[in-house]
This record gives structure tokens, C-alpha cells and sequence, in this order.
């Protein structure tokens, strides 16, 4: 599907998003008409599924993240569809991971400080449908975030 020419795009891509398209082109090695072509066509396709900007929340004042591990009560039909809609309305909630294994959902949840946490604990997360168990995982430290593909 891609040739050497979209990986070589991709590659530049992703280590330098915010460049313009001139030099983005000229990084790799095309014309930007050529740029604007290839990447129109591989969005077209899916392969790149848009642009987004990467916001350090401790800087917005959330000094507390914690993973939460959540298992469902499946014997109810719904649990997984009714679960997963209510937790998207949670403010506080950056992400949604599902699995197979014992923990059916990962719920990333961020707050301004531990009495925040508490607050949306109690109001918002355990008043979510269909928890059989919660383990909660506070974070410490991120020691790799990179989503770079190796291109």
C-alpha cells in the first residue's frame, strides 16, 4: 500500500509535524506538490487519521493522574456498550482502552490534586454502570510516550 516514498514522507512526518509543507517536502526529498498529493492520499485511505495537539496537563494545573482497572458484569448484555458511553462523558477521563483477559477496561483519569481525584471517584467513576471491580494504579512517572513508528 505504501511505497518507499510515503514511508520516507511518514518518517519526516512524524519527527517534525509542525513543519510547513515547503519544508516538510524538501526534507523529503519531493516537490510539495507532489507533499500535498500523497499525504491527501493517505488520509483518504486512513493511513494518517488527522492532526492533534499534545497538551502537558501538569501545566494546566491536573497533578494527579491514575489509571483505573476496571472488570464488568458481563452476564448483563449491554455492560461493555452501556460502560464505555457513560465513561466517555466523564471530564476527567483522557482515555478508553478495552481487553481481553480478566480487566475488560482501562480508564485514564486525570485531576487537579488528590481531593479532586476523590471528588470524581466517588461522584462520577463509581457511579458508572455495570463495575464488578476497580484496581486503581497511580501514575509516578511517564518514562516513554513516543508513538513514532519505525517507518
Amino acid at each position: 500500500m505504501l511505497d518507499d516514498t510515503d514511508r520516507r514522507i511518514l518518517r519526516h512526518f512524524q519527527a517534525a509535524p509542525e513543519l510547513v509543507s515547503s519544508d516538510l517536502a524538501d526534507r523529503a526529498g519531493v516537490t510539495p506538490s507532489t507533499l500535498a498529493r500523497r499525504l491527501d492520499r493517505m488520509r483518504t485511505r486512513g493511513v494518517l487519521r488527522g492532526a492533534r495537539a499534545e497538551i502537558n496537563w501538569q501545566a494546566l494545573g491536573y497533578a494527579v493522574e491514575v489509571s483505573l482497572r476496571v472488570t464488568l458484569d458481563k452476564t448483563q448484555a449491554r455492560a461493555f456498550d452501556d460502560f464505555i458511553e457513560a465513561a466517555r462523558d466523564v471530564p476527567e477521563v483522557i482515555e478508553i482502552q478495552t481487553f481481553l483477559g480478566q480487566v475488560d477496561v482501562r480508564l485514564s483519569i486525570i485531576a487537579r490534586d488528590m481531593a479532586h481525584y476523590q471528588q470524581v471517584y466517588r461522584s462520577r467513576i463509581l457511579t458508572l454502570p455495570h463495575i464488578s471491580d476497580l484496581d486503581a494504579l497511580m501514575h509516578v512517572a511517564r518514562l516513554k510516550t513516543d508513538e513514532t513508528l519505525p517507518l
